[in-house]
């Protein structure tokens, strides 16, 4: 199921010519084999929330709503919590990872994080959204426990590449995006 995005598209149109391949490249990782596109969608946009970008969250949002309506609540949702969940989490695991000391790792997070097992969407799709921002971090010990969450959850690993290209063009087509 495709769903139409005219938002992101008139976004991505104002890209400039030097992104042409960004411009291209977003709508070719929103429309993959592996991923339904309101998983797509979804993960695209808690990039967006991940990396603060108003323009993306306002033009996602607005396709997701056209194109699912009352449906569209608990995308919008799970992308909202995995955005901020994993701006936290990125820093305090790449501080345990980065540092190395066993006496950090010993202790225990304390940080609450109760939405990644009830999330309004499916364990699944979560899952996929909080990758996605782990990539956008280069958090490794997030990389590999949500990938590591998503193939027990029988997610392949071409849905979890698809998920880090995802975001990966999310945050290139961030720099061509010009407050006027």
């Amino acid at each position: 199921m495709s769903i139409p995005t005219p938002a992101l598209d008139k976004l991505c149109e104002a890209l400039p010519d030097e992104l042409k391949d960004i411009r291209l490249n977003v709508s070719s990782v929103l429309t993959g084999e592996n991923l339904q596109a309101p998983q797509s969608l979804g993960i695209a946009l808690a990039c967006g929330y991940f990396i603060r970008s108003e323009e993306v969250i306002s033009a996602i949002q607005a396709d997701i709503r056209e194109a699912l309506g009352e449906t569209s609540a608990p995308i919008i949702s799970d992308a909202i919590a995995a955005g901020g969940i994993m701006a936290m989490n990125t820093v305090y695991y790449r501080f345990r990872h980065m540092i190395g000391k066993e006496s950090y790792s010993a202790r225990p997070a304390r940080l609450r994080m109760n939405r990644m097992n009830q999330p309004a969407t499916t364990k699944a799709d979560f899952e996929l959204m909080s990758l996605g921002c782990a990539a956008l971090a280069g958090c490794e010990m997030c990389l590999k426990s949500h990938e590591s969450s998503l193939l027990q959850l029988n997610v392949s690993e071409d849905a979890c590449h698809d998920a880090i290209r995802i975001a990966a063009v999310v945050n290139a087509a961030t720099v061509g995006i010009v407050k006027g």
